[in-house]
């Protein structure tokens, strides 16, 4: 086959040029978010061979989830009080002293399940204060109409880790053990710190100190910008709402495959891997592509296509390669969702503030999660499962729909969240204030940035 003409190479270049600083950063994420992946996974298995009690598992989860969720409002003011760069080390630096204490513990031949909670639980604090202060630093390292890619690289740093984590904790845990997991996550924290102190960003800089109030108040900063700008406003109401009913549904989508397959882990398997796989080509294709002209619109047209493969339409389907597919496409829509999301708030809010209101989206995004969860399972349970060996209410009346027997309860509630996930999209494109953002809330002026 012939070698491409030069102009196709030439152009393939041009999209991702004055984006050297920022690879160099990416690549440090990339390493520590596969470092503590790699970790994670680890731990849940220290904790479910604790006692082989699920009770263990979801305690860790909470541990990881909700210091972060709490914290980051305050982390993100105190994210905007410093410069980006020693944000984004001080994030590192958390991770690796709370890494750090566990290898100390673990190697001196007494680690008990409370401190693998505790470790967690600072690990989680430490990330609180990594996704404000890496995504307020995109636009130092990167022009404006870099954005979309940069956001769409980091989305797929993300679904690498998720995927390649627990593949190679599962390896390493058989050869090495968890001494040689706790060792390569302290290397990877050592590499995230030195590529960030190797790269100049552009105008960071500390707060202005005069402007500073307290931090509890500075805190809440965030959330009033937020809500004090109409279109934001709308916006992120929309991102709440949409939020909410997607997790209520994804919430029971691994049961309902384990009861529509009786139990069949492979089947489950496959499923995550096809999340995994289309998370890393949406972040690649947004990469390539920059991401839509019209952000807005590609964010809420985006979601109703998540809502309808990845849980209309496999609410729908059986098969694990009809699941599989239908989830794969919706994982590969997800970085545009996120990215689109990302760049309005840095293209619309200042950069002295941006760490507060990426803050408070953590904060929103994230709190729909425990809510959602905390409804689906009891409901699935006691409601929809019941409903549907019986064949009356909602899931009675669903049955054409999502067919019958185990998991068809479940399957229900995926429709009905989809379908209130895509009616939340298309009401928050038909306001006005959110339609037409880029005219009620035109984009600050920023200088390019280069390297």
């Amino acid at each position: 086959m012939g070698q491409p003409p030069a102009s196709q190479k030439n152009g393939f270049i041009q999209r991702f040029s004055g984006m050297g600083r920022f690879g160099l950063v990416w690549c440090g994420q990339v390493v520590t978010l596969v470092g503590n992946s790699v970790l994670r996974f680890s731990l849940v298995i220290q904790a479910w061979t604790a006692d082989h009690q699920a009770t263990q598992v979801v305690a860790l989860s909470l541990c990881a989830l909700l210091p972060q969720m709490l914290l980051s409002p305050t982390a993100g003011a105190i994210v905007d009080r410093c410069r980006k760069r020693t944000a984004l080390q001080l994030a590192d630096l958390g991770g690796l002293v709370a890494v750090a204490g566990l290898a100390a513990v673990f190697f001196l031949g007494d680690l008990h399940l409370w401190q693998v909670y505790v470790t967690v639980a600072l690990l989680g604090a430490a990330a609180a204060f990594q996704f404000p202060a890496l995504s307020s630093a995109v636009p130092l390292l990167v022009g404006k109409e870099q954005l979309q890619r940069a956001n769409g690289l980091l989305a797929t740093a993300k679904s690498v880790a998720d995927v390649g984590g627990p593949a190679l904790a599962g390896l390493l845990v058989v050869t090495g053990g968890l001494g040689a997991v706790l060792w390569i996550d302290l290397v990877s924290f050592a590499v995230a710190l030195v590529t960030v102190r190797l790269v100049r960003m552009d105008g960071d800089r500390a707060g202005e100190a005069g402007t500073r109030k307290r931090l509890g108040a500075d805190s809440l900063e965030g959330l009033r910008y937020l809500f004090a700008q109409p279109s934001l406003r709308g916006l992120i109401l929309v991102f709440f709402t949409v939020n909410l009913v997607m997790v209520f549904g994804f919430a029971v989508v691994q049961p309902m495959i384990l009861a529509r397959t009786g139990s069949d882990v492979s089947a489950l398997a496959a499923v995550n891997a096809g999340i995994g796989a289309g998370g890393i080509t949406g972040g690649l294709l947004l990469a390539a592509w920059g991401g839509p002209k019209n952000r807005v619109r590609g964010m809420m047209l985006g979601v109703v296509g998540m809502c309808v493969s990845a849980q209309i339409v496999m609410a729908m389907v059986h098969g694990v390669v009809a699941w599989t597919a239908a989830i794969l496409i919706g994982a590969l829509i997800m970085p545009v969702v996120n990215g689109s999301m990302q760049s309005i708030i840095q293209t619309k809010v200042p950069e002295d503030r941006q760490g507060r209101v990426f803050g408070a989206v953590m904060f929103v995004s994230q709190i729909s999660s425990p809510v959602a969860m905390a409804f689906s399972g009891p409901l699935a349970d006691h409601v929809f499962e019941p409903q549907a060996a019986a064949g009356t209410g909602l899931a009675g009346l669903l049955r054409p729909l999502v067919g019958t027997g185990p998991g068809s309860g479940m399957a229900a509630m995926l429709l009905i969240a989809g379908l209130l996930g895509a009616g939340a999209a298309l009401w928050g494109l038909a306001r006005r204030a959110v339609r037409h953002i880029d005219v009620l809330t035109p984009d600050l002026e920023k200088q390019p940035a280069g390297g």
